[in-house]
């Protein structure tokens, strides 16, 4: 297995550098950017001419849209990266990877709390809904996971803005600490600054579980019933084993194989998700920088972030191939 692990770890420096370059040269054809946004009631005052702007994104190394110019830039770039500088963030003023790994870990761990419930959630439901095919238990699982898949993140959020805050007032709507709150620097205020966060997060992870439990239920639902018809199935079956036992010891094994692959995806598409999350709930996660930056034309940021959910889905994937061999001893790493 670690020759195996030592190969992927190497392709996957291929790979990133495939997608480096694509993240560059897209981003560096935005229409617009931050200095065009930033200048743009300037420019059309006249008190600065389109040969002082181009002056500007020269300075910052954006000026040059021609091949030779993204070439030059993307190696430049490039050779920074490797030294772990990203750039300085145009809206943030400050270094890209320190503004990501300063707000990385709130989403982080709605990130991570949302997949762990995610999967607590929606297999036990997706087994049930195969073992009572038809029935109104199945019905009912399908209708809201059709629900869940169907809504809009921002419509759903607001929806219980409006029924858990507004309403009932059991949780705040906005931000991630009570803006009169105020902790002493003691354990005791750690604890309590923790618990506020907590509960500031409780619609977030609400919204985001919710919201991804529809495509992971219809999935294992899938699986389930395409195991359940399996020859060794009917056979235990014909043994005269429990149905609990059918299902959770000789089924569920077999149906957690293709679920295995999804965990490449999950961590790097939940935190693209938070872009909207974030925005609604007002929290000062990676996701929502990335959306202002984005909207901004903050380009530095927006290939750092990007690169940042790359090393995600890479890392996603080779943890995703090495479960794989754990879940199927059919399946030998390296071989």
């Amino acid at each position: 297995m670690f020759k195996y692990i030592i190969k992927r770890l190497f392709i996957s420096i291929f790979v990133l550098l495939g997608v480096s370059i694509i993240i560059y040269t897209l981003v560096r054809m935005m229409p617009n950017d931050y200095l065009d946004i930033k200048f743009s009631s300037q420019l059309q005052q006249g008190t600065i001419t389109a040969e002082q702007l181009m002056e500007f994104k020269n300075q910052y190394g954006i000026g040059d849209n021609s091949f030779k110019g993204l070439v030059e830039g993307y190696f430049k770039w490039l050779g920074n990266m490797l030294k772990g500088d990203l750039g300085l963030s145009f809206k943030y003023e400050n270094p890209v990877a320190e503004v990501i790994g300063a707000n990385m870990w709130v989403s982080f761990a709605i990130a991570v709390i949302a997949t762990v419930l995610q999967f607590a959630i929606a297999i036990p439901l997706g087994i049930t809904s195969a073992t009572h095919q038809y029935s109104k238990r199945d019905y009912a699982v399908t209708i809201f996971t059709m629900i869940g898949i169907s809504l809009p993140t921002y419509f759903f959020a607001a929806i219980i803005i409006k029924i858990f805050s507004v309403e009932l007032g059991w949780f705040p709507s906005t931000g991630l600490i009570s803006g009169a709150a105020s902790y002493p620097d003691t354990f005791a205020g750690f604890i309590a600054k923790l618990l506020d966060m907590a509960h500031h997060l409780v619609l977030p992870i609400f919204c985001t579980v919710i919201l991804s439990l529809g495509g992971l239920m219809r999935y294992t639902r899938t699986n389930t019933l395409e195991v359940l018809s399996a020859d060794y199935i009917r056979t235990a079956r014909a043994k005269g084993l429990p149905e609990k036992q059918v299902i959770y010891k000789h089924a569920f094994r077999n149906t957690m194989i293709p679920l295995v692959t999804l965990l490449a995806g999950i961590l790097p598409s939940l935190f693209g998700g938070m872009m909207i999350t974030e925005e609604v709930f007002a929290i000062d996660g990676i996701g929502r920088l990335a959306y202002k930056a984005l909207s901004d034309g903050d380009i530095p940021f927006v290939m750092g972030y990007n690169m940042f959910l790359a090393v995600l889905t890479v890392i996603g994937t080779l943890f995703s191939d090495i479960m794989y061999s754990v879940v199927d001893p059919r399946v030998k790493l390296g071989k």
